[in-house]
């Protein structure tokens, strides 16, 4: 199931993180993988912004919630989000992103707008399939891509054109 994100357009935000923590828990219900409650509120705070968050970030949105969460806690959560294929991890800004296609074998695309940190997942079969070609020339087998492009996206762009 492919969760409507696109924060680059107008959307119902509140509609699209429904939909990905409904998502979330039949996908782990499927797989028979705990979706504990702050697993599901760690998911959910990420879901709540299009911007990546970090675990300092999450953190300190459970402490301001009265969660008594220590640091070990934010990362077994997000390493089990990021295991069971429910966020990306955004290497360059070691920050964490709701995934729009979870429950499916796909390459992250990820579009991060350098100046307001939005960020939109793309899905693509041609560079998918590209990449693996590629890979496969070399005798490599890829198993997880996720591919990061920095750029503005159209708001952004629009406040800086004269």
């Amino acid at each position: 199931m492919v969760v409507s994100a696109a924060p680059y357009h107008p959307h119902n935000h509140d509609v699209c993180a429904r939909e990905a923590l409904d998502n979330a828990r039949s996908i782990c219900k499927t797989r028979q993988a705990r979706l504990t409650p702050i697993r599901e509120r760690v998911l959910e705070l990420i879901w709540q912004s299009h911007k990546p968050l970090g675990a300092y970030d999450l953190l300190a949105e459970l402490a301001s919630e009265r969660q008594n969460a220590a640091p070990p806690t934010v990362y077994r959560a997000l390493d089990f989000l990021q295991q069971n294929g429910l966020v990306h991890r955004i290497a360059s800004l070691n920050a964490f992103i709701g995934c729009t296609h979870a429950g499916e074998s796909h390459h992250g695309m990820l579009l991060i707008c350098s100046q307001c940190r939005n960020v939109l997942e793309l899905a693509s079969g041609d560079v998918t399939h590209s990449i693996r070609s590629a890979a496969r020339e070399q005798g490599f087998e890829p198993q997880e891509t996720t591919l990061e492009i920095t750029g503005l996206c159209p708001a952004c762009q629009t406040k800086t054109d004269p």
